[in-house]
């Protein structure tokens, strides 16, 4: 049974992102793990996802790119702590900046496999630079700048 993925130990109020929250029955569901010093995420876009026929709309790409980085820094926290994903305080991030560079055409209907890795941790802000790769090329690249939630985060 593969270890459980950064996503499973998010606090259920933050549980509800479209691409990386558990509770969206409507969302992508991502999940992420380490393999090594690199974070990685699979997953396959659905026919829903298309931009043009045979290929993916950006706009999940950019997706991908920015919750598999969010994961990515809760989880490099973690791992700077030396303490595992399910202790107190929970770690959670948002997106502070997000930049997305496409290489070439996604194909739809294959496996993605988006891959990040830490550039470096600055107070209550990660940096993880990603990539999404189909067939072993690599189709778009990205940046993420996440940022640690502070309590309270959402209400106005």
């Amino acid at each position: 049974m593969p270890e459980p993925a950064f996503q499973d130990y998010y606090p259920e109020n933050v549980s509800h992102c479209y691409g990386c929250g558990s509770l969206n029955a409507l969302g992508l569901r991502i999940r992420t793990r380490w393999e090594g010093e690199e974070s990685v995420t699979r997953f396959t876009p659905r026919p829903e996802h298309t931009a043009v026929p045979g290929f993916v709309y950006g706009g999940l790409l950019a997706s991908l790119v920015d919750c598999h980085a969010t994961g990515t820094a809760a989880a490099a926290m973690y791992r700077q702590e030396g303490r595992p994903m399910d202790t107190l305080p929970a770690y959670r991030f948002v997106t502070a900046s997000l930049h997305v560079d496409y290489l070439a055409p996604t194909p739809l209907g294959v496996e993605l496999e988006i891959r990040g890795k830490v550039k470096r941790i600055e107070g209550r802000k990660v940096v993880v630079e990603a990539t999404v790769s189909a067939l072993g090329k690599v189709t778009a690249r990205g940046e993420v700048v996440a940022a640690q939630m502070r309590e309270g985060f959402g209400q106005f």
